[in-house]
């Protein structure tokens, strides 16, 4: 097709820069695409079915439309059923209503022919980004040969599905980001075949530790390119190589099941990492990362523990307040100490260690006796501490509140930024007179009370 330019006269003597047909259609495509955005809110099915049916629409109505509207089509893809759909043998069973049962057709079909293979890869080197959800239909590809790529050009893998012999089929190139459920025997063909890997994700635990730490471990040391990791537990070797990587940026581990034990390395600051998040049984491995590792730029951290007993928290926020550069501070545990014991005297409570973060923005704690000794004074000097906080979450089942509305109010004027509040208050004692203690907190939004007890709703609300 020609370039045909429109101009856009608004003047006499003024025109506007010239618009190729090309780039008006990438803005209509791009308009219809905005639909289909992964990082948009959550779509309907019959939102995502219009937008796909809009790019086939679109491809249909002539020649230069095909290609742009077809890439968009088959760029996002939730398992290989469509594909599946492009070979004639398949077809019906794909396109049958009642997805149980194309399922269990899937199960009892011949692999594919050599012809029937080329049908299913006609449209494979559209698709960007693919979602694995179901593996009965895999038996299908054994006929492929080893050596095959299905998908040349995709950018992102993701699978809670274990691939066994089929993963190489997946492994593209291009490929940026790789989710999978375990660790797999042949995960070091991960970044060999795809040497642009920047995200890699396996959230599981060891299924076998010794073996599967080595496979993990030796395919880790073979990623040169890694802005994000998620995995389970790493040795000393793979830390001090980590800490020499300087695309990485985010790290989360997952599980603890292996300890670290003794240090027998040196290893160099993590120069570029801001982001570590730990889901972990017990804070022990979490302690040892953070005692002996360096972040310097490190500006969130985030842990969900299974246990957090209170002979733990001490070193861990000892250890946290090393960083002082952290502004989001994240803590969250289902148990704890089951009793008070000496804790109430104690001056080493979790708000008051964490006084020393200047710079926070988040904090969000959520375990038994987060709130220990919490009460005016301790509000008031956190608040002063603080004077950057957006958003403070304290979720204590065991809190007895001891904040007045009086304190709360006095604290309030020390952090003007503050824009979500959710800490245990006495709502029974309404220690103020709402007339004469009139106060103003522009960027306040959300001020939760759903864990204090209410005797006067009305009141509270005034």
């Amino acid at each position: 097709m020609a370039c045909t330019r429109l101009f856009l006269l608004t003047e006499p003597t003024l025109m506007h820069r010239a618009l190729l047909v090309s780039e008006i259609l990438l803005e209509v495509f791009m308009h219809v695409n905005k639909v289909l955005d992964p990082y948009a809110s959550i779509l309907s099915y019959r939102e995502i079915s219009l937008a796909r049916k809009s790019f086939a629409a679109l491809a249909r109505t002539c020649k230069p439309f095909y290609e742009p509207a077809m890439d968009l089509l088959w760029a996002e893809l939730d398992g290989i059923e469509p594909l599946l759909g492009c070979v004639t043998r398949l077809h019906p069973i794909v396109y049958r209503r009642g997805r149980a049962s194309r399922h269990l057709c899937f199960e009892v079909i011949e692999p594919l022919s050599e012809h029937e293979v080329t049908q299913f890869l006609h449209h494979a080197p559209r698709v960007r980004s693919l979602r694995i959800l179901h593996d009965d239909y895999f038996h299908l590809l054994s006929a492929l040969p080893i050596e095959t790529c299905m998908f040349p050009r995709l950018l992102s893998l993701s699978t809670d599905r274990n691939l066994t012999r089929y993963l190489h089929l997946f492994l593209s190139p291009m490929l940026r980001c790789c989710t999978l459920p375990v660790v797999h025997p042949d995960l070091k063909s991960v970044p060999i075949c795809c040497a642009a890997l920047e995200d890699l994700s396996i959230k599981s635990s060891f299924e076998n530790t010794a073996a599967d730490g080595r496979v993990l471990y030796d395919s880790i040391r073979l990623c040169q390119r890694l802005v994000t990791l998620a995995c389970p537990p790493l040795d000393w070797t793979t830390w001090e190589y980590l800490s020499n990587l300087p695309t990485l940026l985010t790290l989360e581990i997952w599980d603890d099941r292996c300890s670290l034990g003794s240090r027998n390395v040196n290893l160099a600051p993590f120069l570029n990492v801001t982001r570590l998040y730990f889901y972990t049984r017990r804070a022990a491995y979490t302690i040892t990362v953070m005692q002996h590792l360096e972040f310097p730029s490190l500006n969130q951290f985030e842990m969900d523990v299974f246990n957090l007993p209170w002979a733990d928290i001490e070193p861990l926020f000892h250890a946290l307040s090393q960083h002082k550069t952290l502004s989001h501070i994240t803590i969250s545990s289902e148990r704890g100490d089951r009793e008070l014991q000496d804790l109430l005297g104690s001056s080493s409570t979790p708000i008051r260690q964490s006084l020393c973060f200047m710079q926070l923005r988040t904090l969000r704690f959520k375990f038994p006796y987060c709130c220990i000794n919490l009460d005016d004074d301790l509000l008031l000097e956190a608040m002063s501490s603080w004077p950057h906080i957006r958003m403070l979450q304290f979720i204590d089942p065991r809190a007895i509140p001891t904040v007045t509305f009086h304190g709360l109010f006095t604290a309030l004027h020390q952090c003007p930024r503050l824009h979500t509040l959710d800490i245990p208050l006495d709502a029974v004692n309404i220690n103020i007179d709402p007339t004469a203690e009139l106060f103003l907190h522009t960027s306040l939004r959300n001020l939760n009370l759903t864990s204090s007890a209410l005797s006067d709703a009305e009141a509270v609300a005034r």
